[in-house]
């Protein structure tokens, strides 16, 4: 005798099926999320471009797991974006390699750390992580950046900052206090190469 299934239930069946591990797997015990792409990533909010966040589910022996959920959680306010459809949420499934990509992020018009929540489950198991990008104007933050490591980037803000704090202490130094006068003095200030290495 044959049974009519309806269409719904046949693709539920399908999915459970295919979601399902095979009887002698053993069954992860714990659950992980490692960010593969998109962790530090300058987003140029001109172009509203951004690098796409990648993240790999693994269980407690590093291993990629396939078919887990994973949801990418935009801030609701401030530096934040949105996904094609217009939402700050974007539920996807990872792939045979256990990896699951946030495509289509439109960032706003709002400069600043822009903090996406990823949440992954699997069989019962949760796994929570932030991947932290940064919303910035222009076209040379964009480029210019995307290359340069955290340390570099930090270098070359710390060197920007004691210019300008050198800067301001000869001014401050050469304005006030003495009554009498000397001899105007030149400073010179030359922006150098920053250089991150070793000790």
């Amino acid at each position: 005798m044959i049974v009519a299934v309806p269409r719904v239930s046949l693709v539920l069946l399908i999915l459970v099926n295919l979601l399902r591990a095979p009887a002698w797997a053993q069954a992860p015990t714990g659950l992980s999320i490692n960010i593969v792409e998109g962790e530090g990533a300058i987003n140029n909010i001109r172009q509203r471009v951004n690098r796409e966040p990648i993240v790999q589910v693994e269980d407690q022996n590093h291993k990629p797991i396939a078919g887990a959920v994973v949801i990418f959680f935009l801030p609701d306010s401030g530096a934040s974006g949105a996904f094609p459809d217009g939402s700050h949420m974007l539920m996807t499934v990872t792939d045979n390699q256990g990896r699951a990509t946030a495509r289509g992020i439109r960032p706003n018009n709002q400069s600043g750390p822009m903090q996406i929540r990823v949440t992954a489950s699997f069989q019962g198991l949760t796994a929570s992580s932030v991947i932290t990008q940064t919303n910035l104007a222009g076209a040379a933050t964009a480029s210019g950046f995307a290359g340069l490591s955290t340390a570099a980037k930090l270098v070359i803000i710390l060197g920007i900052a004691g210019g300008a704090a050198a800067a301001g202490a000869i001014v401050a130094t050469h304005t006030g206090g003495s009554s009498t006068s000397a001899p105007p003095s030149t400073v010179t200030l030359s922006p150098g190469t920053p250089s991150v290495g070793g000790p």
